[in-house]
């Protein structure tokens, strides 16, 4: 079968990463006999230099004509000056508006040969970690209205965080799906106790929940959250909530796994639709020096293969590589605090690709 993935290397380190990730996929396709057909578009800083905008029509028409999207990284300094609305990160928030991407997975799963890279004291994270936060991506104060005004204080500025009861529900029948198929448990995050758009949430969050009695329910401020996930962070399985909550609550938990390069992600739309990328940034400073970790790139692809693209067997195969090259010995400078066989991109590509 022929699966036709839009591919967006984007800034820094993504179109080195991305051709790592691609070369999993080749061996994926000589191994199952499936054809990847790959199109490169431009989004970010490479299409404002190419084009003068950050996100092209021709890159969102592909990407619709597309099974899937696999996206690199996109931002770095040389665009830091530009406005707002021009900056190579406002095509991240374009795409996934134009392709209805409204739910955003990001797994947090401590590998067991990275638990010394872990900053929790080991007796907090004995046993591993496999957590997964389900953020809404469309709604709330990240799409809201906002703008400027003159007030008493002098000038002001406002952005308003705003969520439908229909944005509310499809993200937590998401969350409460994968539940299903993980421990049967979701923690639902907000603010009920302050924001009204939190209290909206929770109560939908409740209506959803109806239709799942064999999930547990819990529900914390996202304060409270915030220190759980330190303290405690094995007693979540499924985390769900909005846009910025999840944007930081995510980012914490990427950080106790030991590596933000380790950590793929995946934004989907209604049906198999997805767009996968790493949750780590262009990382410019080391761009085109061979430093830079693949592994959340080719995490990200196995995402892919699991999710749009129904392979279950073939996105084992990626992460079982990943594995085995970190029981190996080796790591990419990102990893290397405890010593190991320093590699650089294309080795742990190689590696990588040679264990599938």
């Amino acid at each position: 079968m022929n699966y036709k993935i839009a591919v967006v290397p984007g800034d820094g380190i993504g179109p080195e990463v991305i051709d790592q990730a691609l070369r999993v996929l080749d061996r994926i396709g000589e191994k199952y006999n499936h054809t990847f057909t790959y199109t490169k578009v431009l989004a970010g800083g490479a299409a404002i230099d190419a084009t003068g905008k950050c996100l092209p029509q021709e890159t969102i028409d592909v990407c619709k004509a597309s099974d899937a999207v696999l996206l690199g990284a996109v931002g770095g300094w040389k665009w830091d000056n530009l406005p707002g609305d021009e900056r190579p990160e406002r095509a991240l928030l374009g795409l996934r508006k134009e392709l209805g991407l409204f739910a955003n997975l990001r797994p947090a799963m401590l590998f067991e040969e990275l638990s010394q890279a872990c900053p929790l004291k080991p007796e907090i994270i004995e046993g591993g970690l496999d957590l997964v936060v389900v953020r809404e991506l469309t709604g709330g104060i990240y799409f809201g209205e906002k703008g400027t005004k003159e007030t008493e204080m002098g000038p002001a500025a406002y952005d308003v965080e705003l969520y439908s009861e229909e944005e509310v529900r499809r993200i937590a029948i998401v969350a409460f799906d994968m539940a299903m198929k993980r421990n049967k448990k979701v923690t639902s995050i907000d603010k009920a106790n302050v924001l009204e758009s939190s209290r909206l949430w929770r109560r939908v969050v409740a209506e959803v929940a109806k239709d799942y009695p064999e999930v547990e329910l819990n529900n914390l401020y996202v304060d409270n959250a915030a220190m759980q996930m330190v303290l405690n962070p094995k007693q979540f399985d499924v985390i769900v909530t909005s846009n910025i909550f999840g944007d930081i609550l995510s980012d914490e938990a990427s950080q106790i796994t030991g590596s933000i390069g380790m950590l793929p992600s995946a934004s989907l739309a209604k049906g198999n639709f997805g767009m996968y990328e790493p949750v780590h940034g262009s990382a410019p400073d080391i761009a085109g020096q061979n430093k830079a970790n693949p592994m959340a790139t080719i995490l990200s692809a196995a995402m892919m293969l699991r999710y749009t693209f129904g392979l279950g067997q073939e996105a084992d195969d990626i992460e079982n590589a990943v594995k085995k090259v970190l029981s190996d010995g080796y790591r990419t400078p990102d990893l290397m605090a405890n010593g190991g066989k320093a590699i650089g991109t294309k080795e742990a590509g190689e590696l990588i690709t040679s264990a599938i």
